[in-house]
């Protein structure tokens, strides 16, 4: 039987055929054991919900079955999620920050930023929710909790002593949002700096922890926000939501080219209320036209406004729906983008906040 460095440059050789690279060149063997009676291989699954895994498994049998010489191959697999540390210039644990926008209001852009938290996060991943929608959060209504965020004393490394907000959990999904700070029916009047200002307090004050996926919900249209955040950060990438008709398309295509000017990558394009009332597969056409990836759709289901309605949007991915499948299918097309996008983008240094 073959010794242990073979195994492990055969396994590196080996083309992954979904991302489309060698499995050394994408890092994902960890290792091999060779036991009298079997081969155990070790492999990390780059993203949640990587569906390709069996595919996977089945690709590297074929090509070891020589080495293994009659040997059982188990497989020892491992979510090891990849990104580009997104905040690490500002100190901020997160390996992926999303940003959910989309032209103009009324196309559920809230509640695929809030499914898409979730939807990850019963993936496998760590996951945050920041509401960057400062004028009209809808965030705490549909994740069920209005409550007001405590801030704790923290010990920095320096020894001094420092004030972090804690976000609220919703169903176990770290939460921040004005609409914690304000009354249901308070109206926020503020320019740009105050804007900026509490963007740049949410990211960088706020005790969010390691997080693999910080998803933030965006303003609708095209305003201060994603000029705040792509000076902050260096976003993995945005979610550009929409409806089927050519109205809501039009300003689509203007948040495509907001994201584009700021140098946000454009994850791709989810249509929201598909169906018989406003059409179905305009996204899809107009994603394929402006050479974005098309990441699903959601269908004109009454369910889906239901959970809402009851601040209950984590039960759309945690329990059997008509929607789920097209919503962790979104979550996984969203997650195997970014890890796309990380074999051509450079990574980014991660400091240590409290």
């Amino acid at each position: 039987m073959a010794d242990e460095q073979t195994w492990l440059s055969t396994l590196a050789a080996i083309k992954e055929p979904h991302l489309g690279q060698m499995l050394g060149a994408l890092k994902l063997v960890r290792g091999v054991t060779l036991a009298d009676d079997k081969i155990t291989i070790a492999l990390d699954i780059p993203f949640p919900g990587f569906t390709k895994a069996n595919s996977l498994k089945d690709l590297v049998r074929q090509q070891v079955t020589s080495l293994a010489a009659g040997k059982p191959i188990e497989f020892d697999l491992e979510l090891n999620i990849k990104g580009k540390n997104s905040g690490g210039s500002i100190g901020l644990s997160v390996k992926n920050v999303i940003a959910v926008g989309s032209g103009k209001g009324g196309v559920g852009k809230s509640t695929v930023a809030a499914t898409l938290a979730y939807g990850l996060q019963e993936l496998g991943a760590n996951v945050g929710l920041m509401d960057a929608d400062v004028y009209g959060p809808s965030v705490p209504h549909l994740v069920g909790v209005n409550e007001q965020p405590v801030a704790l004393e923290r010990t920095a490394p320096d020894g001094k002593k420092v004030m972090r907000i804690q976000p609220v959990l919703a169903g176990g999904l770290p939460t921040i949002s004005m609409g914690f700070f304000v009354k249901a029916d308070q109206a926020v009047i503020w320019r740009g700096p105050m804007l900026h200002q509490a963007i740049s307090q949410f990211l960088q004050q706020v005790d969010w922890g390691p997080l693999d996926y910080l998803i933030i919900d965006m303003p609708p249209g095209t305003g201060d926000v994603s000029l705040t955040l792509s000076q902050l950060l260096g976003l993995a990438g945005a979610v550009v939501v929409c409806s089927p008709q050519q109205v809501a398309l039009l300003d689509a295509v203007k948040a495509v080219s907001m994201f584009r000017q700021v140098k946000i990558p454009v994850l791709g394009m989810v249509e929201n209320m598909s169906g018989e009332i406003f059409g179905r597969g305009g996204a899809q056409d107009k994603a394929k036209e402006l050479e974005i990836p098309f990441l699903g759709e959601l269908p004109m289901e009454a369910g889906i406004r239901v959970a809402g309605d009851a601040g209950e949007i984590a039960r759309l991915v945690r329990e059997e729906n008509p929607s789920r499948e097209a919503l962790l299918s979104i979550c996984e097309n969203v997650a195997e983008e970014i890890a796309r996008s990380l074999l051509s983008a450079p990574t980014m240094p991660t400091l240590e906040i409290l």
